[in-house]
């Protein structure tokens, strides 16, 4: 089976810069075929969607990111990295990578969950 495995995480300062990675593992479907993006949860609010590349190269964003995050990726790593730029204080959460249904980013209530998930890295941005 397939695995996700986070890295890049840490501490900085409102307005500073971190570079999120996601590598993927395991048959090639899980990295060609699904959407893969990403996830965060703040201490006492519920998960929300950051944002997701589809499997032909376009890019969705949640509205509180766009603009200062970008998703991009390595086909030859197989490797998403999410680039967070502008950081707020509210930006502080686990974020998490995850692979499957494009529609869960957009509308969680009308689609499948994603299959697979990585372990969660700790943002924190301090004021």
């Amino acid at each position: 089976q397939g695995q996700l495995m986070e890295s890049g995480g840490g501490s900085v300062e409102v307005g500073g810069s971190l570079r999120l990675s996601c590598a993927v593992s395991g048959p090639e479907y899980i990295y060609n075929n699904n959407c893969l993006g990403w996830f965060r949860q703040a201490p006492g609010k519920e998960r929300e969607a950051v944002g997701t590349t589809y499997p032909g190269g376009s890019t969705y964003y949640a509205d509180s990111v766009k603009g200062r995050f970008i998703i991009s990726q390595d086909n030859a790593q197989k490797t998403v990295y999410l680039k967070m730029n502008g950081l707020k204080p509210e930006d502080t959460a686990t974020y998490y990578c995850a692979a499957g249904d494009c529609g869960y980013w957009v509308d969680p209530g009308v689609s499948n969950e994603p299959e697979l998930w990585g372990q969660g890295t700790l943002v924190t941005v301090s004021s």
